[in-house]
């Protein structure tokens, strides 16, 4: 049966991220021919809508307020909630991030719905829009599905594939107007400990350095590699907590889950913990001077070595692969 889908679009630094393209590919599956609108929260951010259009969104609700210049779970649910009363829609796709985690169980509960939440794929079963997400650490997957009501959900990022992009497809653009009232939370300040370049949440390869890189010079020669690749940066809690890296780059169950194309490990023992977050990445490289050591147990392909000798011959054949191919 088709439905009507609210997709959240979401914006960093004036630009919609990527999971946002994603989120609406999942919102075609569960609307089974239905219609997808996105849903763009803001400041001036209006001039974003079309590329939801050209990722396949039918129509973009634009909710615009001064107030929502910056992310409050108050002032943007307040918005969300005006385009729900509008559109009466049978479900509602968030992506799986620092937002969507706190913003979709807020709207769950307001609506009386259930959530099914990190879901790495949707398909079609006997008339049943089905949900796969990991649990228990990424060791196991479960398939869920909602038997009546609305159905919510949030996607992890870099999991289901944004449809190809239609700079020919055109819809309405609307704005949604509505107070934006009771604000509890007032943002003073916004300091980012990010890495510069690609999304760590986002990014399709990933070069990841644990206790082995043994300073905050040794982690260097990975982000040669990773600039090379197009990549991001990574590391352990290990690594972390050693003072090599900031806490904004840990992976693990304490970390950020990242689910990228190619995962490079270095110097990573293979806690349980940091399995939990990478070890759904599609390729997974382990350099590691210990043949032992439990990384090579999840690893596609095993190099026994020094990093500080391995990542820099890496990175030079990667060199020559892209001067021979561009």
């Amino acid at each position: 049966m088709s439905k009507k889908v609210l997709v959240l679009g979401e914006v960093r630094d004036g630009a919609l991220r990527n999971v946002s393209f994603e989120a609406i590919a999942a919102g075609k599956k569960v609307a089974e021919g239905g219609e997808v609108i996105g849903v763009l929260i803001g400041e001036s951010i209006s001039g974003l809508a079309d590329q939801m259009i050209h990722y396949g969104a039918d129509r973009v609700a634009v909710v615009e307020n001064e107030k929502l210049a910056q992310y409050t779970s108050d002032g943007y649910s307040q918005a969300l909630l005006a385009v729900v009363d509008r559109e009466n829609p049978e479900a509602i796709i968030f992506g799986h991030t620092a937002l969507g985690k706190d913003l979709s169980p807020k709207i769950a509960s307001r609506l009386q719905a259930g959530l099914i939440s990190d879901a790495t794929a949707i398909e079609e079963d006997g008339g049943d829009i089905v949900f796969t997400r990991p649990i228990y650490s990424g060791k196991a997957f479960e398939k869920k599905k909602v038997s009546a009501g609305l159905v919510l959900a949030s996607v992890r990022p870099n999991n289901i594939a944004p449809l190809e992009k239609d700079e020919s497809r055109s819809g309405d653009v609307y704005p949604v107007n509505t107070d934006i009232k009771d604000i509890r939370t007032i943002i003073q300040e916004v300091v980012r400990k990010t890495a510069e370049g690609v999304d760590l949440s986002e990014a399709k390869v990933i070069v990841a350095g644990g206790r082995g890189v043994k300073s905050e010079e040794g982690f260097k020669p990975l982000q040669e590699l990773a600039d090379v690749l197009g990549g991001a940066v990574g590391a352990s809690r290990g690594a972390c907590d050693a003072d090599y890296c900031d806490y904004s780059l840990q992976i693990g169950q304490t970390g950020k889950v990242v689910t990228p194309d190619l995962y490079i490990a270095c110097g990573i023992s293979g806690a349980i913990q940091h399995l939990a977050g990478m070890s759904n990445s599609k390729v997974i490289v382990a350099i590691n001077k210990d043949p032992e050591a439990s990384i090579f147990s999840v690893a596609d392909y095993g190099i026994v070595g020094d990093l500080f000798e391995v990542v820099p011959m890496l990175t030079e054949e990667f060199k020559k692969l892209k001067v021979a191919t561009s």
